[in-house]
């Protein structure tokens, strides 16, 4: 089955850390912008990391700049997001999301990606 699929999430305390790690299951990530979204209940998804092979810079929602750190791996199949310095607002469920196209799109509405999207990780963060 051609999908995506996240790990990493769990409980953290504030100021703590986590990655969280996303795998390409019968593709691979080569050709594709990867990145990751998230939703809190009651809240609109937001588009937080972009990573792809035709852009030198990853992009990065404001609200997480300077913390959360997107990296993919040699073999295009495994996209990582690093979470440093982590606040109890960053808490969600955090989804993978993928689409092949050469950069990262970001629209009116925020980051875009359309073809293949997980299930999701929780995370959690405790004040």
């Amino acid at each position: 089955e051609v999908q995506v699929v996240e790990s990493g999430g769990g409980l953290v305390q504030a100021g703590g850390s986590l990655r969280l790690s996303c795998a390409a299951s019968g593709f691979t990530f080569d050709g594709y912008a990867v990145g990751w979204f998230r939703q809190a209940p009651g809240k609109e998804r937001e588009g937080v990391s972009c990573i792809s092979s035709g852009d030198d810079s990853p992009y990065y929602a404001s609200s997480v700049k300077g913390r959360f750190t997107i990296s993919s791996t040699n073999d295009k199949n495994t996209v990582h997001l690093l979470m440093n310095s982590l606040k109890p607002e960053d808490t969600a469920v955090y989804y993978c999301a993928a689409e092949r196209t050469p950069g990262c799109r970001v629209g009116h509405y925020g980051l875009v990606l359309r073809d293949y999207m997980g299930r999701g990780t929780q995370v959690t963060v405790s004040s």
